[in-house]
């Protein structure tokens, strides 16, 4: 590998050869990745890393990747980082809003399926199996059929029509699960143990990729860290995997400062937020998850662990919306800023404005994790107004 050193286990510290085809420790920990932060700084001084524009693959050296030519990618990242004009106004902070709907498939997870896919390739795997609420799904699904290997993709009964669309629209093949996203995890673990397919989902490689959140919102302040930065959590991994770029970022010696992790989970399904309220070592999983935010609706979060540390290490906090406060923020979002969220990726934006006294004086960035276009809308939608092809028709509308 180009500068990773070995696979330790967040929990019990294990520690396995960083080419072992693993998803987990034994202890059922979270395995991160080691590097050799001493050769990824030369790395970084030997290619022209400042100028380089932002985007995924700019961050290399951070990644467990050994031949770069063979890099499966879509051009995905280098999403955008702006200032809030209108919402900043009333919530009375400065806000910046990055938009992750705009990478290939619409969500973040393209930043973890891009790695992902490509270790995959590097160890010998000719088809991948995973479990999705839907957003990785379309993703991985996406990415491997540009690799050329085939999917499977097993989702809840309630996964979204649009987002099971995105899934066969890439040619993977869809298992709808008679239960929740806990119940589709379990069984493509098994099938691993089984059947040896390779796994892909909320595993090492992939929270290796999605650090390049951290990395580009970073780069985009000019080497400047914020105050805040503020994640919707499922499974935990964008809000552990954004924190351990910070960290990897002030061991190379790029930045001084860190930020603190706010984490925001649905009133309906909130385990790691309760593991940070009760001081839990960790989650304890839930029963059934009940929230429009499909997409973060994950009962046994995978990196919850992670994130409930991240947070605390951080000096952060961890809270929930209701869905009405979510949908509250996915429409001011659209009608504001011109961002179409889906319910989940306005989640960070209603906990922004339900706990605004927290972050009063600082700079906070909101992440809106995926487009409006991977759901359909919630409840009824306004009355459109139809009109005859006639011009007398226009004084109707332009009285």
């Amino acid at each position: 590998m180009v500068s990773a050193k070995k696979l330790k286990c967040s929990q019990c510290g294990k520690e396995y050869l960083p080419d072992m085809i693993t998803f987990r420790c034994e202890c059922n920990g979270s395995l991160d990745l080691i590097y050799d932060y001493k050769k990824v700084r030369k790395l970084i001084l030997m290619a022209d890393f400042i100028r380089e524009r932002p985007w995924h693959w700019k961050y290399w050296m951070f990644y467990p990747v050994d031949d770069l030519t063979q890099a499966v990618s879509f051009e995905e990242g280098g999403t955008p980082l702006f200032l809030s004009k209108r919402i900043r106004k009333t919530v009375g902070l400065e806000v910046f809003f990055k938009y992750e709907g705009s990478n290939p498939t619409g969500s973040f997870k393209d930043r973890g399926s891009s790695i992902e896919i490509t270790k995959a390739i590097e160890l010998g795997a000719n088809s991948v199996c995973c479990a999705s609420t839907g957003n990785m799904g379309a993703s991985v699904s996406a990415y491997s059929a540009k690799a050329g290997i085939t999917c499977k993709v097993f989702v809840p009964e309630v996964t979204p029509s649009l987002k099971i669309a995105q899934i066969l629209g890439c040619g993977a093949e869809v298992i709808r699960v008679e239960g929740n996203y806990a119940d589709c995890l379990r069984l493509t673990e098994e099938a691993n143990r089984r059947y040896d397919v390779y796994l892909v989902g909320d595993y090492p490689y992939r929270s290796e990729g999605q650090k390049s959140v951290g990395f580009e919102i970073v780069d985009q302040f000019y080497w400047n860290v914020p105050d805040y930065i503020i994640c919707p959590m499922g499974n935990g991994t964008l809000t552990r995997a954004i924190w351990k770029s910070f960290l990897e970022l002030q061991k190379v010696g790029l930045i001084n400062e860190l930020p603190k992790m706010v984490g925001i989970q649905a009133e309906g399904c909130h385990p790691i937020v309760d593991a940070f309220k009760y001081d839990y070592d960790k989650p304890i999983p839930i029963k059934k998850a009940h929230t429009i935010a499909d997409a973060i609706a994950c009962e046994d979060p995978v990196d919850g662990y992670g994130a409930l540390h991240a947070i605390l290490e951080s000096g952060g906090f961890a809270e929930t919306v209701t869905d009405n406060e979510i949908i509250a923020a996915q429409k001011l979002l659209g009608h504001s800023e011109g961002l179409y969220a889906e319910p989940s990726g306005a989640v960070s934006t209603a906990g922004l404005i339900k706990y605004k006294e927290k972050f009063e004086g600082k700079k906070v960035v909101s992440i809106v994790t995926g487009h409006g276009l991977k759901r359909a809308p919630v409840g009824d939608m306004p009355e459109v107004m139809t009109i005859k092809n006639d011009f007398d028709e226009l004084d109707k509308i332009f009285p």
